[in-house]
């Protein structure tokens, strides 16, 4: 097993007293790219918002965040000045709101090259056209003129991942990066990722509710629900034979992409509010297979098999799983 890049152990995250984070434990590996999936409010974003200290001050933070053996929370400032865009980078899933409306893309780009890179001015109008070449820009020295407003969403999402590169970052967490786009572009954008991670050996971090998309990017997949990660294993794995009943009903919601059709399984109800947290396991109002043991304790994170961890008292074997070939990566 290679050391891990950046590992996350024992992440709580509270809003006025409120737990949103209980307790996240979570390791990258160099050059691995890693899902987390789930829907939306079960923690996915504050998880890399808080490891990266850019939540708001009334949030509580505590755990701990390693980068190659560094503490990140707590740092001073002008540390994680240093560690956000040089060797971490995000990307958002809104590119039209992370972007300055009243400046230029090429200064906005060119910014993060001397900040991080040192650069001369001149040196960074270059490099940044390079980088808007390297995202598949058309006409990239004349883009770097434009404000974001005369982009389409696909462009200004190409100028964030242009911006995220320019640090040559060692991770790269991609926040719903393609959400706000068709799905022609989606395809290009995620292939694009792909590529590049390819080409550089980063690590990827895709946080997304889209399973399809993970099934094409990713290696290994974290489920999130309330606030905790619930099964943690590789995707082939996952798409063949989840073993947590959240898992089991995310993929259940999916439409087959062959054979006969069939109605959609609904997991019913919603994730519940942080202040409204249910005793014991977070999931069990919802859990098709909830016992007296679920509402009484909160299973931990525990290996099912070598690679593979789920936090349920009851979780499935792989002999009765249904698998889904569909979704299994080419």
């Amino acid at each position: 097993m290679r050391e891990a890049l950046v590992e996350i152990r024992g992440l709580h995250v509270a809003f006025d007293g409120v737990p949103a984070l209980r307790g996240v434990d979570l390791a990258i590996r160099p050059g691995e790219s890693l899902a987390l999936v789930g829907e939306s409010g079960c923690g996915k974003s504050v998880t890399w918002l808080a490891a990266l200290g850019l939540l708001p001050g009334k949030a509580r933070v505590s755990g701990s965040v390693r980068l190659g053996g560094e503490e990140l929370l707590g740092a001073p400032a002008a540390r994680l000045d240093a560690v956000r865009g040089g060797r971490i980078a995000m990307i958002f899933q809104d590119p039209a709101s992370s972007l300055n409306p009243v400046h230029r893309i090429g200064r906005q780009i060119t910014e993060a090259l001397r900040l991080h890179r040192g650069l001369d001015a001149t040196a960074a109008r270059e490099e940044a056209r390079r980088l808007l070449d390297r995202v598949g820009m058309p006409d990239a020295r004349r883009r770097l003129d434009a404000y974001p407003h005369e982009l389409s969403g696909g462009q200004n999402q190409r100028v964030m991942i242009a911006m995220a590169l320019a640090g040559q970052p060692e991770l790269l967490v991609a926040d719903e990066p393609t959400t706000a786009l068709d799905v022609t572009i989606q395809a290009q954008i995620l292939e694009l990722l792909t590529e590049i991670r390819r080409e550089t050996g980063m690590a990827l971090v895709l946080v997304s509710h889209d399973l399809g998309v993970v099934a094409e990017t990713c290696e290994r997949v974290c489920v999130m629900y309330a606030g905790r990660i619930v099964e943690e294993t590789r995707a082939e794995q996952l798409f063949a034979t989840p073993a947590h009943p959240y898992a089991q009903g995310l993929l259940a919601a999916l439409p087959p992409m062959h054979g006969p059709r069939r109605p959609l399984a609904a997991i019913p109800g919603g994730v519940p509010e942080p202040w409204a947290m249910p005793p014991g396991c977070a999931f069990a109002p919802r859990c098709p297979r909830a016992s007296a043991a679920c509402g009484a304790a909160i299973p931990a994170l525990e290996d099912l098999a070598p690679h593979h961890r789920a936090a349920c008292f009851q979780p499935s074997r792989p002999a009765l799983c249904r698998p889904a070939p569909e979704l299994l990566p080419a």
